[in-house]
């Protein structure tokens, strides 16, 4: 089969529009929302820094009208329709897809029980016994022991442990204190029926691999290395016989037409789209003026082989540059107006002062708010609904923003 050919205006409409931001925030229902919104994109990755809101509910935000990060929880660890587990870093999907992203488990739990589990044995063995007889418990509840090598950085034993087996898929998230995690058992969790069944591990891997079409939208063939971790490698691996690589698994895809092979004027490469979404992307509706900050982990803005030449926008989420060597902010979020990436904001959350502060506001080369038809409004909206959504009571422009303060002055 021939790919099919979309001019870049249309695949910008069509991201837009299949990401549920053509407009932002008017997906409504409360939790019901937050669940259609896991429909479509499948799953949303975690992260624990909440400088201008977690990202998570960023991502959130940016698609459900009014939404609340209480909603979130709700379905977390009261109604247990989500779970947390590694897909493209820790993210949350739907539980009813557990039994295919049991993989990490299965792949990590060797591992573990051979090294930290077993060299640590008497205190691996307490610990799952005070949880099965106590019920859920955080590391406050363990004596923090000696410290160990861990992943980035040594931390203590009894963390490590209880680390080790929820990535095993021995213990589960009851609940998040903050950003301190609270450990039961998984068979306390989920239904007994759901944890009971088997997907092959190529199955799984099929799965997996999927998932990152259906997050993003429009993939290609290569990229980044975190568009695929925990996928394995490319092309087979002798050291894993067992372990399908992912040109087989895409190829599968393809072949069972799954996905659909596209070509993107002005974008080198081909790229995919889901096949349910093919009629979409040929007719994309255009987008009504609306305005949407997106996180920096959103799968709309995972791939920068992609943003370039379709959006003429390079983006770098530069919490991690050392600040002189920064080119906008800490923790930068992308504009997105109608169907265009127009610029990029750096606000910051103070709970404490009930306030949110703008550090900086850049507009792309060529973009000039003020002219723009419907954006300035749609910006204020933007900002309105942002506040709200921050549990704040008011907004502060640094200084040297007095011209968008004037522009954009936005209360809740």
């Amino acid at each position: 089969m021939r790919p099919v050919e979309v001019s870049a205006d249309a695949a910008r409409r069509f991201l837009a529009a299949r990401h549920l931001l053509a407009p932002a925030r008017s997906i409504e229902g409360g939790p019901e929302a937050v669940l259609e919104v896991f429909r479509r994109l499948g799953s949303i990755q975690f992260d624990p820094l909440s400088v201008a809101g977690r990202n998570h509910d960023l991502v959130l935000h940016a698609r459900v009208a009014d939404y609340d990060p209480t909603w979130c929880e709700e379905l977390l660890y009261a109604r247990r329709e989500l779970f947390e587990a590694y897909n493209k870093g820790l993210s949350l999907l739907p539980t009813t897809e557990l039994p295919w992203y049991r993989v990490s488990w299965q792949l990590s739990a060797p591992r573990h029980e051979q090294g930290i589990l077993a060299e640590n044995a008497e205190v691996a063995t307490r610990i799952l016994e005070r949880i099965r007889s106590e019920g859920p418990l955080s590391t406050l509840a363990f004596e923090r022991g000696p410290a160990v090598d861990w992943w980035w950085a040594p931390t203590n034993v009894a963390r490590a442990v209880l680390e080790a087996y929820s990535v095993s898929g021995v213990l589960g998230l009851s609940r998040r204190d903050g950003n301190r995690r609270v450990y039961d058992l998984m068979e306390r969790l989920f239904p007994a029926e759901l944890l009971a069944r088997e997907v092959p591990l190529r199955e799984q891997l099929r799965h997996k691999l999927l998932s990152r079409f259906r997050a993003h939208g429009l993939l290609g063939k290569s990229g980044s290395g975190e568009l695929w971790l925990g996928l394995g490698k490319a092309k087979p691996d002798p050291a894993r016989p067992g372990h399908p690589s992912r040109i087989e698994l895409r190829d599968e895809l393809v072949e069972a037409g799954d996905l659909v092979e596209v070509d993107v004027e002005g974008v080198r490469g081909q790229r995919f789209v889901l096949r349910e979404e093919v009629e979409l992307l040929e007719s994309p509706p255009e987008p009504p003026p609306s305005v949407a900050f997106l996180a920096p982990l959103d799968p709309f803005m995972w791939d920068r082989e992609l943003l370039r030449p379709l959006y003429d926008f390079d983006y770098v989420w530069e919490v991690y540059v050392p600040e002189a060597k920064r080119r906008w902010g800490y923790y930068v979020l992308p504009i997105l107006f109608r169907d265009r990436l127009v610029g990029r904001f750096e606000p910051r959350i103070d709970r404490a002062g009930g306030r949110v502060q703008v550090l900086g506001m850049w507009w792309e080369d060529g973009f000039d708010p003020r002219p723009a038809d419907g954006f300035v409004e749609a910006m204020r909206a933007a900002l309105r609904a942002y506040i709200a959504f921050s549990g704040a009571t008011r907004i502060e422009w640094a200084p040297h923003l007095r011209k968008e303060k004037h522009l954009f002055l936005a209360r809740p």
